[in-house]
């Protein structure tokens, strides 16, 4: 049975999102092998790991196309932070991803778009807008574990950005209690800060104390045993 012909605007339209995706799986290697984190590289690694998530819905054509120009966007905006502040890269790429948000609402492609937008938000300081965009991903995303919990984890840090830390303390505290989270020595270092801004010496002590007992390898292990009084 002979193949069917592709256009070359049709491969380049296909090769984007491959290209993202290849190096969205190296960035998360490196990333889990070196311990980074959302505090380390909030923006680059949700808005380039989620991309992996949005490859499995290819479905049809406007799927197809919305991917493309997420990637496109997403590409543009990589380019632009390079040289330019994350205020103004969040003005010169907010069109673009406005236009997905809306062309592509019920699609994957456009869902994608409003979880990445809502980091470029918190990266430009614009938490308001960002806890939004998080808000409205938390339910489009609620039944994946992954995804759910980088949403978890980006409203807490935003919270935590507009010091209102009860809230904050909220959100990565069901990181602590999810059992399919790996990286919780991360999320108790942040809860032991955010208790420290609350006057809440004693649940940042035992914040401290669950990292010493529970992660012995961790990268904050020397500084919990520091913080526990002698």
């Amino acid at each position: 049975m002979a193949q069917k012909r592709v256009s070359r605007s049709r491969k380049r339209d296909l090769e984007q999102p491959d290209r993202f995706t290849n190096f969205t799986h190296s960035l998360l290697q490196f990333a889990t092998k070196h311990k980074v984190y959302l505090s380390v590289a909030l923006g680059l690694i949700i808005t380039l790991s989620i991309a992996i998530a949005g490859m499995l819905y290819f479905a049809n054509k406007a799927e197809d196309k919305a991917l493309a120009l997420l990637a496109q966007s997403q590409n543009k905006y990589q380019t632009i932070i390079k040289n330019s502040s994350p205020d103004q890269a969040y003005l010169d790429v907010a069109d673009d991803f406005k236009l997905i948000m809306q062309k592509y609402s019920g699609k994957m492609g456009g869902k994608l778009a409003q979880f990445i937008f809502a980091n470029i938000c918190y990266q430009a300081g614009y938490y308001d807008q960002a806890i939004e965009l998080y808000n409205q991903s938390l339910s489009d995303f609620g039944d994946n574990p992954f995804i759910k919990n980088l949403i978890l984890s980006s409203l807490g840090y935003s919270h935590e950005a507009k010091k209102e830390y009860k809230t904050a303390a909220k959100y990565f505290e069901m990181l602590v209690s999810a059992p399919e989270y790996s990286m919780k020595d991360e999320v108790l270092f942040n809860l032991a800060q955010i208790y420290a801004g609350m006057e809440n010496y004693e649940r940042r002590l035992n914040a401290f104390k669950k990292i010493i007992s529970d992660h012995k390898d961790s990268m904050y292990l020397e500084i919990a045993k520091e913080s526990i009084p002698g």
